[in-house]
């Protein structure tokens, strides 16, 4: 096993069986670029080395001249060629179920994508994080997305919304086909990616749910799981430190102290995983400050306390910075569309 974060096979496999079935390229010249052959790749417990995973993406863009090719072999659903977390997600009892299968197994497909889940009052946010920008894909992360939403109306309804869809990278230039598949507001250079969708979702029941292969493919997957030594663990240990020491506002010397090494070390190991102390504390503030004012169960002022800012109007320019608009302009937006719900 490599050091370097790696992928499932799989995705690697639907992307050179697309490019191979349609003459794009030869199997050797796929080789060549993976650094391993095409029966390793077809071993369902094959992992890709990240690195090589993009690569052979920034070929296919060139091969086919379809700078939108991600988006589109996202919307193929073949059932033969989806991974295990898939058969896993899709067998799920219900939504909330199928969500936390979903953010548990992604560590098997990419590992240098990390998932997180928020609550913003009606709203349910999942959030793909790379922490490493030289390891983001805009094909890789435009089929994850495309795929995530396609198979979930293949399989669950035909009509699941999507609220809001935020993309790290810049617009590249097919707006048009973000929107006709995900049929929501879309906004570029956001610095992380993410998508809404209703909460309201969670309780409900998966139509096509087998309890027998999800037990059964379940048994398999912890296993894989097992075997893949943990990776990037310091940033996520940093996620927890602060979201427990809110109030206080977040202190990297404080932060270091609880992990048992100094401010410096903390720094080494972070800049290592391509994340910062910053952007760690920032992101967890960002993501309480959603939650609570959209949530309207404190005042903004209370909720400035509680994210540790000395006073709200320094606790305001945050919030605008993060969402381009004031916290009493977001809480009042999320009332409406509360009121509009109920109303219907």
């Amino acid at each position: 096993m490599t050091d370097s974060p790696t992928v499932s096979a799989s995705g690697t496999l639907a992307l050179t069986h697309y490019l191979t079935s349609r003459g794009f390229a030869s199997q050797d010249h796929i080789d060549g670029i993976l650094g391993i052959s095409s029966e390793e790749l077809e071993d369902p417990d094959c992992r890709v080395a990240v690195h090589s995973h993009n690569q052979l993406w920034q070929e296919a863009l060139l091969l086919t001249g379809d700078p939108a090719l991600g988006l589109r072999l996202g919307e193929i659903v073949d059932p033969d060629r989806m991974g295990l977390m898939s058969h896993i997600v899709f067998n799920s009892d219900t939504i909330e179920h199928a969500l936390e299968e979903y953010m548990r197994l992604h560590r098997l497909v990419n590992e240098a994508v990390h998932l997180y889940q928020t609550r913003e009052g009606d709203r349910i946010r999942v959030t793909w994080h790379v922490p490493d920008p030289a390891l983001y894909c805009t094909p890789d992360m435009d089929r994850t997305l495309s795929a995530a939403v396609t198979r979930a109306r293949h399989f669950i309804h035909p009509r699941l919304a999507i609220e809001q869809l935020s993309l790290a990278h810049e617009d590249p230039g097919y707006r048009a086909h973000y929107e006709r598949i995900f049929q929501c507001p879309v906004t570029f250079g956001t610095g992380e990616t993410s998508l809404c969708f209703p909460a309201r979702y969670l309780d409900s029941p998966l139509p096509h749910r087998n309890p027998y292969v999800h037990s059964a493919l379940t048994t398999h997957v912890n296993r894989l799981l097992r075997q893949l030594r943990p990776r990037k663990t310091v940033s996520e240990r940093v996620r927890r430190i602060v979201q427990k020491q809110l109030p206080r506002t977040p202190d990297v010397d404080r932060v270091a102290s609880a992990m048992h090494m100094s401010r410096q070390t903390l720094y080494r190991k972070l800049k290592k995983e391509g994340e910062s102390f910053q952007n760690l504390a920032e992101t967890v503030r960002r993501e309480r400050a959603l939650q609570y004012v959209a949530e309207g169960e404190y005042g903004l002022t209370e909720v400035a306390f509680l994210l540790g800012f000395s006073e709200l109007s320094a606790f305001s320019r945050a919030f605008k910075r993060w969402t381009g608009e004031s916290p009493g302009h977001y809480r009042a937006r999320h009332r409406e569309e509360r009121a509009s719900t109920m109303a219907d």
